[in-house]
């Protein structure tokens, strides 16, 4: 089975995306741009500022193919987040936990109930998870966010069953596209060449996978 891949960005680029082989995703904050398809992929969260009653009205409401609970960064709050997980699958066809306090280490991969997706940040600027890769080796695995590269090379380790990952959004508005290593400024230029090639990129990354 191929590699699902998630985008959750404006309705220009989902649609270019979604004619690629992607599927659109949005937060539960924000549905406004996904009601035009058929079906939303991904419903992702505000992990910030988290509000569990919204996010399953939004579950609800969409129907979605994945959705991810809430971060475990506090092992004391797992049953809670498992129990929150549940009530959201009767919702959505997949959702992912995604662990990250270091005291689950010993414990995973077989705390996570084998329904659940394991979700594995992928470590940026802005943190990631710092769980061994071995603590998911055994499990399939969502890849959330990061430099598309990383995310590829990741798959060599770990056994992936879908990732989300608009960060080529962000390039292109400087005109700078993924060409399947790195990024670079295109040749010809323009936001939409850029979304687009960067997307056939990552494409062509999973293609063997």
């Amino acid at each position: 089975m191929a590699v699902l891949k998630f985008i959750c960005h404006s309705y220009q680029v989902s649609s270019q995306a979604v004619k690629l082989g992607w599927l659109p995703g949005a937060r539960y904050t924000n549905l406004r741009d996904v009601r035009k398809f058929d079906r939303l992929g991904f419903l992702d969260i505000d992990w910030k500022n988290y509000d569990y009653s919204k996010h399953l009205q939004a579950t609800k409401d969409a129907r979605p193919m994945l959705t991810v609970a809430r971060d475990v960064v506090d092992i004391d709050e797992l049953d809670q987040i498992l129990s929150e997980a549940l009530e959201l699958s009767q919702w959505a066809d997949t959702v992912v936990i995604v662990p990250k306090d270091l005291r689950l280490q010993p414990m995973l991969p077989h705390i996570i109930p084998e329904d659940f997706l394991l979700g594995y940040s992928v470590p940026t600027g802005y943190g990631g998870t710092e769980l061994p890769l071995s603590c998911f080796a055994p499990r399939k695995v969502h890849l959330l966010g990061g430099h598309p590269a990383k995310q590829r090379a990741l798959g060599e380790q770990l056994m992936v069953e879908s990732i989300d990952c608009n960060r080529f959004t962000l390039d292109a508005t400087f005109g700078d596209f993924f060409d399947g290593e790195t990024f670079r400024p295109h040749n010809l230029g323009g936001y939409e060449r850029c979304i687009k090639d960067s997307l056939l990129n990552i494409n062509r990354l999973w293609e063997e996978y």
